[in-house]
C-alpha cells in the first residue's frame, strides 16, 4: 500500500472542502461575527462532510479575495486557531490549503498535524494576482525542517486564475514536475473555483503519470463524478456540495450525502 492510500484509506478518495469564511484583515472579513464565527461555520460544514461519509476534508482560505503570494501572517495564524478548537472533532484526514501561498500552507501543515496539503508548488504563471512563481524546491526543504515530512504534498499544476507562461502541454509539465520536484498527488484544475477540469487534460495527465495519483480539483458535480472517478484517482470537491451549488454558502447536509453515495457507488 502506498502512502497516498495509507493516508486516505483508499485507492481513490473524495476530499470535501471546508472553505473557511474571510479571515481578520482581509477584505470580506466579517468582523461582526469574529472568529468565533468561524468556527462555528467551520464546524457546521465539517460535521456534515463527516456525516455524508468523504473520505477526507480540507481546509481553505478560499473567501480571502483577492488572493495574495503572501498571506498576512493573521491569516495562516487564524486558520491554525480555528482548526485547533475543531481538532477534537476531526474524524477524518485533514488537508490545507493557504491560498496561494506555499510556505504559508507547510507551516500550517507542521502546526495543524494535517495529514497532508495542496497548493501551486511548481510552473510559472501570468495571473490576476501577477507573476506566478513558486518554488518546490523551498517549499519541501521547509516541510522537512519543520518536522512535517510526512504530510502528503498535492500539487495543483494548473493554476486557476492563471495562464500558464511554460508552452509545453499540460500533461508534460506534469510529468516534468513530477520527475523533478517528488509530489505524492497531482491535481488538475479548471480556470477558476467551481470550474471543472477538462476531462481530456485528466486523460493527458494521468496517461503521463501512470504511477502517481491523479486527481480532478475542481469542478466535480453530482452528475460527473462518476465519469471522473472512472478515469481519475479521486477527486477534491467544494462548490457542488453547497446550498444551491454556491461556493460562498454553507454545506448543504443533502448535497453531500446524494454527493458521497454517487461517488461510492461509482467506485463500487
Amino acid at each position: 500500500m502506498t502512502a497516498f492510500e495509507k493516508t486516505f484509506g483508499t485507492a481513490k478518495p473524495v476530499i470535501g472542502m471546508v472553505h473557511l469564511g474571510a479571515l481578520p484583515g482581509t477584505p470580506l472579513y466579517d468582523a461582526g461575527a469574529g472568529v468565533a464565527g468561524l468556527v462555528a461555520a467551520a464546524r457546521a460544514d465539517l460535521h456534515a462532510l463527516q456525516a455524508a461519509g468523504f473520505d477526507a476534508v480540507m481546509f481553505g482560505n478560499e473567501n480571502d479575495r483577492p488572493y495574495e503570494f503572501a498571506v498576512d501572517t493573521a491569516s495562516t495564524a487564524t486558520m491554525a486557531y480555528v482548526i485547533g478548537q475543531l481538532r477534537s472533532e476531526i474524524t477524518l484526514p485533514f488537508g490545507v490549503n493557504v491560498l496561494w501561498d506555499p510556505m504559508s500552507t507547510v507551516a500550517l501543515a507542521a502546526a495543524t498535524g494535517a495529514a497532508f496539503m495542496r497548493e501551486i508548488f511548481t510552473g510559472t504563471y501570468a495571473s490576476d494576482m501577477g507573476h506566478w512563481a513558486p518554488d518546490a524546491g523551498k517549499a519541501m526543504r521547509y516541510r522537512n525542517r519543520l518536522g512535517a515530512g510526512e504530510a502528503l504534498m498535492l500539487y495543483n499544476v494548473s493554476a486557476e486564475f492563471a495562464h500558464s507562461l511554460d508552452r509545453r502541454p499540460l500533461a508534460d509539465r506534469a510529468r516534468s514536475a513530477v520527475f523533478s520536484s517528488i509530489p505524492d498527488a497531482v491535481l488538475v484544475s479548471g480556470q477558476i473555483t467551481g470550474e471543472a477540469a477538462k476531462m481530456e487534460d485528466l486523460e493527458a495527465v494521468k496517461a503521463a503519470l501512470p504511477g502517481t495519483p491523479v486527481l480532478a480539483n475542481t469542478g466535480v458535480k453530482h452528475d460527473t463524478v462518476a465519469d471522473v472517478l472512472a478515469l481519475a484517482d479521486g477527486c477534491v470537491v467544494g462548490s457542488a456540495l453547497k446550498v444551491g451549488g454556491d461556493t460562498w454558502k454553507p454545506v448543504d447536509p443533502d448535497r453531500a450525502a446524494d454527493f458521497m453515495a454517487r461517488a461510492k457507488a461509482a467506485r463500487a
